[in-house]
């Protein structure tokens, strides 16, 4: 099979090269930056270079292709430039008859908007996706546990003792791994009998701050307590990295979490149910931390 990665340079979709591979795809690999064709072709993937606001381009490089990985960016500088790159992907779709998409959406679709574009475009998508009648899937992931490893987090760890993160301490989390996702979806690609469903995904446990530490504690093998980040400092350190403006909604989300003390389902209790039509084995969180112990000792 022929499956077209969108993004593929990037930290979710890189790992589903692996995935599909292992099953016998084909991929061909799509970036807009040249220093990530080389690390993509010894991936072994063919490489094209596409950005998706190029409608033209887009139709292009569909031609051919019999699936599709895609993804839109969470951080842009116009989250809704994000309703356009879906539209121009799944019309190129449509148009060359791709028999199956499948959309990783970085997070769990609300079931309303609330006023955060980079959220909300996630329901415009699965709707304009729902109305093309294009086959698809949709994978929900929770959050990723990668990031743990973000310059807000792995550097408390090293130099601290303690996990920091925007969310106060009581909050669960079903932090998932990113090549549980990846392998999701390259298990969803090749079941195209599963049209049409949307799955949210999550690790298996679901912790709360104390409970995430407890594990970095086994991990790792010393004692690591967990903190809240100021949400305020979270978005600083996303401006920093994304730019000027990059951090304000995740700022303002994490704020309001903070204060009104509803805290949003980041797990999905129907993971059993998930990995009976999408059968993956999933990573455990002091594993995945004792995977990634280099970057927190």
């Amino acid at each position: 099979m022929k499956v077209l990665v969108y993004g593929a340079g990037g930290s979710q979709q890189f790992p589903v090269i692996k995935a599909l591979i292992a099953k016998g795809a084909k991929v061909v690999a799509t970036t807009h930056q040249a220093e990530k064709v080389e690390m993509l072709t010894n991936a072994g993937a063919e490489v094209v270079m596409a950005n998706m606001a190029d409608r033209e381009r887009v139709e292009e490089i569909t031609r051919g292709i019999e699936a599709i990985s895609f993804l839109v960016p969470f951080f842009l500088v116009n989250p809704l430039d994000g309703l356009d790159y879906a539209k121009n992907v799944i019309d190129a779709a449509v148009k060359s008859k791709v028999k199956h998409l499948v959309w990783n959406t970085s997070g769990f679709i609300l079931p309303f908007k609330i006023g955060n574009p980079s959220m909300d475009v996630r329901i415009d998508i699965a709707e304009y996706l729902k109305q093309s009648g294009l086959p698809h899937v949709i994978i929900q992931p929770s959050v990723y546990a990668e990031n743990l490893l973000g310059p807000w987090t792995a550097p408390f760890v090293k130099t601290e003792n303690t996990v920091k993160y925007p969310t106060p301490e009581e909050m669960p989390i079903g932090w998932i791994a990113t090549d549980d996702v990846a392998a999701l979806v390259a298990q969803a690609i090749y079941s195209p009998h599963l049209a049409g469903q949307s799955f949210q995904v999550s690790g298996i446990e679901n912790l709360t701050g104390k409970q995430l530490a407890e594990k970095f504690t086994l991990g790792l093998k010393k004692k690591i307590q967990y903190t809240q980040m100021p949400p305020k400092d979270f978005g600083k350190i996303l401006d920093g990295l994304f730019g000027e403006g990059a951090g304000k909604g995740a700022e303002a989300m994490y704020q309001e979490i903070t204060d009104t003390k509803k805290y949003p389902l980041m797990h999905s209790s129907a993971m059993p149910e998930v990995l009976s039509k999408l059968p993956v084995k999933m990573t455990s969180i002091e594993d995945w931390v004792a995977g990634n112990s280099q970057s927190f000792n």
